[in-house]
């Protein structure tokens, strides 16, 4: 069986790979991962992280270490080793050798995985790191099925990881310099600026202070010569080489890898490991994708039905993406076709669902309700009837200022919410859990409340205190999600 490798950006989206079917999760640490803008882990949070391995048996943890490391950040690792000791990691990936014998030494009981950023794309490559105590090798993404296959079978008891789905670099494995180039910011140290993905203008050197006119066919006609440049909207007065030659991987955007359709190919060839990418990529993301490859892994395992498995695949085209390819897992010339922009998904986070509250709190909502509801009467009735009056048309202009409270409903319950997005009551939404793929959630089954007050929302956003008060059973880890406007 495969394992599923699902991305973990912190400590909630850890919690998510794993109730939505991750067999192991990948994390970051402070200064030490290449998505230094992933909130990655830090201070108390290996307390979380022991409670949720404890939670979730037998799920593993791996940790990015894939940084190039200068003199002083080595310097800093071995300091903060104490701190690293804390986490329950089962394996480091790597790409520097020259952390190896330190993990090694500190860390017995942990496996050696060597990072994509080493481009790693042959058999005696491999043999090398196996001899250097690397139990796995996460595939250079140049690497065809093929290729796997024969390295697979030359090295068999190496274990081989490979990306299956998410954002491709232009410079595939990772080892970007454009970055670098542009606003000093090293993609190999963890701050790379996307500048791949910027709006870029292609023009002839000797046209650079004309932007009257377009040039395309003369940009066309010069196109191998080496004579063009890069302009980036933002950045009219900067001008960057560029040079096209035969089968040269383009710049500007590479469209989104997608394996969920080729699992059978990947076993066959020899993998062990399916890798999502995305540790900076919301939860909502994190959840859609890892339960789809879930499902499918399912399918092929024979635990479902590719039938019960497809609703869950199709869902991947819910979560927001680029054009979909296979990489260069069949040929690289689909990986080489640049595209531009994303497809928006049609929905939109609004929710995560907890645990259902107890009965504590419920009473204690109650009672702010109760509390409430009787601190307006006193005061209703204290008025005279012109005052009345006005408080009712007040009321009635602006109902937000007063809002109803939460009575007690048989069958309902309480759970805790964290609002991500706004849900009013024109709000389309939906139900998402681990094994259900979705479900309508009439406004007529829910209503939002503020624990604080007692009072029933009639819109709530991000930072409002919040609890569901519902009908429906829901399982934590619930998302819940609406349909947003494409226009």
């Amino acid at each position: 069986m495969m394992e599923l490798l699902s991305p973990a950006g912190n400590v909630q989206k850890l919690e998510y790979c794993y109730r939505y079917g991750a067999d192991a999760a990948y994390i970051g640490l402070k200064n030490f991962s290449l998505r230094v803008k992933a909130d990655n882990f830090y201070e108390d949070e290996y307390k979380r992280v022991c409670q949720l391995k404890e939670q979730f048996p037998g799920r593993r943890l791996h940790c990015a270490l894939n940084i190039s490391f200068h003199n002083a950040e080595l310097d800093r690792l071995q300091k903060e080793l104490p701190y690293f000791k804390q986490y329950p990691i089962d394996a480091f990936i790597v790409q520097d050798l020259g952390i190896v014998p330190l993990l090694q030494k500190e860390f017995p009981n942990a496996a050696l995985h060597l990072s994509t950023q080493a481009s790693c794309m042959n058999r005696e490559a491999v043999k090398m790191y196996k001899s250097l105590g690397f139990s796995r090798v996460v595939m250079g993404r140049e690497a065809s099925l093929a290729e796997i296959k024969e390295i697979k079978d030359a090295v068999p008891d190496m274990e081989i990881e490979c990306f299956v789905h998410g954002a491709m670099c232009i410079a595939y494995s990772g080892r970007c310099l454009m970055s670098a180039y542009v606003n000093g910011r090293s993609a190999q140290e963890g701050f790379c600026s996307h500048t791949c993905r910027w709006d870029f203008d292609v023009l002839s050197p000797s046209h650079c202070d004309d932007t009257s006119r377009d040039y395309t066919p003369q940009a066309r006609a010069i196109a191998q010569s080496g004579a063009l440049v890069l302009r980036e909207h933002k950045r009219p007065d900067e001008y960057f080489p560029v040079f096209e030659g035969d089968n040269f991987t383009a710049v500007l955007s590479s469209k989104d890898l997608c394996m969920v359709d080729h699992l059978a190919d990947l076993r066959d060839a020899g993998v062990d490991s399916l890798k999502i990418e995305g540790r900076m990529k919301s939860v909502y993301y994190v959840a859609l994708v890892t339960r789809a490859y879930r499902k499918a892994l399912d399918a092929l395992d024979g635990r479902i039905s590719k039938e019960e498995a497809e609703p869950f695949v199709q869902e991947l085209y819910h979560a927001s993406h680029r054009q979909y390819a296979t990489g260069f897992y069949y040929n690289a010339q689909e990986a080489d076709i640049a595209v531009s922009g994303e497809s928006k998904s049609q929905f939109e986070l609004a929710a995560l669902v907890g645990s259902k509250c107890d009965s504590k709190t419920e009473e204690t909502i109650f009672s702010h309700s109760q509390f409430l509801q009787q601190k307006r009467k006193a005061e209703y009735d204290a008025m005279v009837p012109q005052a009345k009056a006005a408080f009712d048309k007040a009321v009635e202009t602006h109902p937000d200022s007063h809002l109803p409270c939460v009575t007690k409903k048989e069958g309902w319950n309480f759970y805790d919410v964290e609002m991500l997005n706004i849900i009013n009551g024109e709000s389309e939404v939906q139900i998402v859990t681990p094994d259900e793929c979705a479900r309508d959630f009439s406004q007529s089954d829910f209503q939002l409340v503020n624990p604080e007050s007692g009072e029933v929302y009639r819109w709530v956003c991000a930072d409002h205190p919040c609890v569901l008060y519902t009908n429906i059973q829901l399982p934590a880890g619930a998302i819940l999600r609406t349909k947003s406007d494409l226009r």
